[in-house]
């Protein structure tokens, strides 16, 4: 969907946990920061205290199933479908279905747009939405086919089906859709 605050807008990295960006994905950088951030969540890159629970279960199956993170991404790619981290006045993380719907409109077709671009230049096999909203984009915005469209559940602990056995569920819609064998 979008970053969230521990993750990706800390580590640009979508569901980017930041042990896994780092130990797994084996990503060493600087992170840097836009002046404006919200004062109630700093981007403070790699010394961020706070562990994305979302990534730590998604990056997680991938390092169990797949051991390295090469021989994962030599036939997978993880995007966010808005690269874009949305705060509240308290500093609660906004997800783009719930900006007003003259922002939500714009913001929505540029990332459509965004989505058909990379669709069209890797033409992937499958487009798996991780979650309701993410899969429901991907049905609305891929309308000609392939790729071929699935969806599993989205880890996050918010999500009380994905807080008992988030991987083994994930894997199964993963296997019944025909993605892994």
């Amino acid at each position: 969907m979008n970053p969230g605050p521990f993750g990706m807008a800390q580590t640009g990295v979508p569901f980017g946990q930041i042990a896994a960006v780092r130990d797994w994905l084996g990503i060493h950088a600087r992170i840097d920061h836009a002046g404006d951030e919200h004062p109630k969540r700093p981007v403070t890159g790699f010394d961020c205290s706070r562990s994305e629970i979302s990534g730590q279960r998604l990056w997680g199956l991938f390092a169990k199933r797949f051991g390295s993170a090469a021989k994962f991404f030599q036939e997978h790619m993880v995007m966010n479908y808005c690269p874009l981290a949305f705060c509240e006045a308290s500093g609660r993380n906004r997800t783009p279905d719930k900006l007003p719907a003259k922002e939500r409109t714009l913001l929505f077709a540029a990332c459509d747009d965004h989505l058909r671009e990379v669709v069209r230049i890797l033409e992937p096999e499958w487009l798996v939405g991780v979650g309701d909203f993410a899969g429901k984009r991907a049905r609305e915005v891929i309308a000609n086919p392939p790729p071929r469209i699935g969806q599993i559940l989205h880890p996050s602990p918010a999500c009380p089906a994905s807080n008992n056995n988030w991987a083994g569920i994930a894997t199964t819609q993963l296997r019944d859709l025909g993605v892994w064998k």
